[in-house]
């Protein structure tokens, strides 16, 4: 697949497989962090985590057909779509990346929202699923990519059944999606290992990735 990231002389309006790139006033220049792994590894408490300590990074919000849980914020933890909502964005090409999940719902990372973490940041994190993560890995080849795994297999089953995340009826199926992605996790640059109990270390390992990234002497910086 072409890039469609990293290269100044390219046009505003780019379209590629199964993505499309929109018009923009002006592009955006920073680093992407690519945070992913199985549903129920933690992704978006890291998220949510490094948000709330104020670290230094923009952030971008997927958009998602799913309905909100217990505590989500629309804008904040996700843009809370209809389908036909959902669709209407896809045909205008505001999506960099988007998929069905678990063949039930839309997920989508907005371009726009991708530029804006990086104007607001400098550097921007996403957390797509790992398929999202291949499409993004793929179209913005600096992006610097980090597989969140769980200490266990059993421990990764705890948290979809436990009754709070919104997840136990497709329980089975996530598992079995989740064995299939623990089988990707050499394709990212850094894996960090979300044990329970130590999130606070998790957190920690996202924050020094991010520190030795910026110090670089040949800084990964894409341009979008």
């Amino acid at each position: 697949m072409r890039s469609i990231a990293n290269d100044l002389d390219l046009g505003d309006d780019v379209s590629t497989q199964g993505s499309v790139m929109v018009s923009d006033a002006g592009r955006a220049y920073g680093r992407v962090f690519v945070i992913s792994g199985p549903s129920g590894v933690g992704k978006d408490t890291i998220k949510n985590c490094l948000r709330e300590s104020k670290f230094p990074l923009g952030f971008c919000v997927t958009a998602t057909t799913r309905p909100k849980r217990p505590g989500e914020q629309h804008g904040v933890d996700y843009y809370f779509l209809t389908e036909d909502e959902f669709r209407a964005k896809l045909d205008n090409g505001q999506f960099i990346e988007h998929a069905v999940v678990h063949g039930k719902h839309w997920y989508g990372i907005p371009i726009e929202g991708l530029r804006a973490g990086m104007r607001s940041g400098d550097d921007v994190l996403v957390t797509p699923d790992v398929k999202g993560a291949a499409t993004l890995r793929a179209l913005i080849p600096n992006a610097v990519s980090i597989f969140l795994a769980p200490a266990t297999r059993d421990e990764l089953r705890l948290r979809i059944a436990d009754p709070r995340s919104g997840r136990l009826e497709d329980l089975e199926t996530r598992m079995r999606t989740a064995d299939a992605e623990m089988r990707r996790m050499g394709e990212f640059d850094y894996i960090v290992v979300n044990e329970n109990g130590k999130l606070d270390q998790s957190v920690e390992a996202v924050k020094a990735i991010i520190t030795a990234e910026r110090l670089r002497v040949k800084p990964r910086r894409v341009v979008l």
